[in-house]
């Protein structure tokens, strides 16, 4: 069966067609006698703090929560720690991230949300502006080089995606989370 036919037969099945067309794209872009391989892809949470765009890696946030109605605050804490939230009976730490680096507090509004760390040993909530939802982007995106941010977060950078003209630098909430300045939350 030639692929036009393929298609036409698969017009009912949304994912074997998608499929199917993927690898057609692939094999019509391909050098000749060369096999398109695909490149692998990685995925990660895209967020706002201070009006530039980042993202996390999909593996290290756990959940995506708004910000809590209630705190509980944390006396002798830092000023970037928010207090604690009852998440479903766990205590989290909430954590202002944009205090934490040092460039001031993050305004509360209706869009701010908090990125839960992936970290078996240090449980946080990050507060940030805004959640953008998932991007995807393939290897070859992918640079070590991120460019300089307003809030100087360059030590958990961990390089950038550059699509067109727009770069996302990706912060390591490992990196982060691990630093012996974010563990130290007393005052």
């Amino acid at each position: 069966m030639d692929t036009s036919s393929l298609i036409r037969a698969l017009r009912d099945k949304p994912y074997d067609l998608l499929v199917a067309l993927d690898r057609r794209g692939r094999s019509a872009t391909a050098a000749p006698g060369e096999q398109a391989a695909p490149d692998r892809e990685w995925v990660g949470v895209a967020w706002r703090m201070a009006g530039e765009a980042y993202l996390v890696a999909r593996e290290e946030t756990r959940e995506v929560l708004p910000y809590p109605n209630q705190l509980t605050r944390v006396p002798g804490a830092k000023a970037w720690v928010k207090g604690l939230a009852n998440v479903r009976g766990a205590l989290l730490p909430v954590i202002d991230l944009r205090a934490f680096l040092g460039s001031g507090p993050t305004p509360l509004t209706r869009n701010t949300r908090l990125l839960v760390v992936n970290h078996r040993d240090v449980p946080a909530g990050l507060m940030v502006d805004e959640v953008l939802g998932f991007r995807r982007f393939t290897d070859g995106e992918f640079s070590g080089n991120a460019p300089p941010t307003i809030v100087r977060c360059e030590r958990f950078v961990a390089g950038a995606f550059r699509r067109g003209p727009e770069a996302w630098p990706v912060l390591s909430l490992r990196l982060l989370v691990e630093n012996p300045g974010f563990l130290d939350a007393a005052a």
